[in-house]
């Protein structure tokens, strides 16, 4: 029941905040915009670090010197996953015009939630393979310290889901539709936990690799994506704000509950 509940902890995150649709009338400001891109950016990185590349290598020990072996090889081979998915997936990035992926003929909106759920993948698979450890019972892994994951996960999904709902609103889409693609976009998030649990427990020694391909994937999204938008034009320094308290509040909770 636990890991039930843990893992759709992030899809809450962007329901409510794809439900700002309701409750503001226009689109983010731009400078709330930027501080959100880069506190989601933060949360990431330290959950990156700390939640899975850290016990990656700590679970590998054994290894001596080599310890960083799994790590290393499931974040590039992470990151080249995700790379692969851009260019295979058409999508369109919030802000931008112009589509990236091969050409398809889809609406502006259904490219807009493809671009966001396509980041939402290793968020998902990040959460379900920390919870996977804790299921095999896995010493550098507890069940505070991945609830700690699944809470930070969704505290940057809240700004997300509201990203992709208030633009659309502001495009002429009504309140419910573009609350329910703002939902929508998060809804693969649980669905990649739940594979990825599926996939841990067949391949429990390949656990390491499973954590840094999910801090590979993550990182690769916040590099590609997120940290360009919140940089871009005036008030970036805001954005590298965002990053700041993002990196904190995460690592503070990951160090605190895990």
């Amino acid at each position: 029941m636990e890991v039930f509940a843990g893992i759709f902890i992030p899809f809450i995150g962007t329901t409510l905040g794809a439900a700002c649709v309701f409750l503001l009338r226009g689109a983010l400001n731009v400078r709330l915009q930027k501080g959100l891109l880069g506190f989601a950016s933060g949360v990431m990185v330290a959950a990156s670090v700390w939640s899975l590349l850290i016990p990656a290598m700590d679970m590998s020990d054994g290894l001596g010197r080599l310890a960083f072996v799994p790590a290393a090889v499931g974040l590039l081979v992470g990151m080249g996953f995700l790379l692969l998915m851009d260019r295979l997936i058409p999508h369109l990035h919030l802000g931008q015009e112009t589509p990236e992926g091969p050409r398809a003929d889809l609406k502006k909106t259904t490219m807009l939630v493809l671009a966001v759920t396509l980041h939402n993948i290793p968020e998902g698979m990040a959460v379900g393979v920390v919870f996977a450890g804790m299921l095999a019972g896995n010493e550098q892994i507890t069940v505070a310290g991945a609830v700690a994951l699944a809470i930070g996960i969704a505290i940057q999904n809240f700004p997300e889901g509201a990203v992709v709902s208030l633009p659309l609103k502001a495009d002429g889409d009504s309140k419910g539709k573009a609350f329910l693609y703002g939902t929508l976009s998060g809804a693969v998030e649980p669905v990649a936990a739940f594979l990825t649990i599926l996939l841990a427990e067949l391949l429990e020694p390949l656990l390491p690799y499973l954590l840094a391909f999910a801090a590979g994937a993550m990182l690769y999204v916040v590099v590609e994506e997120l940290v360009p938008e919140a940089s871009e034009g005036e008030h970036s320094n805001i954005g590298t704000i965002g990053f700041a308290a993002g990196f904190v509040v995460m690592m503070v909770m990951d160090v605190a509950l895990g």
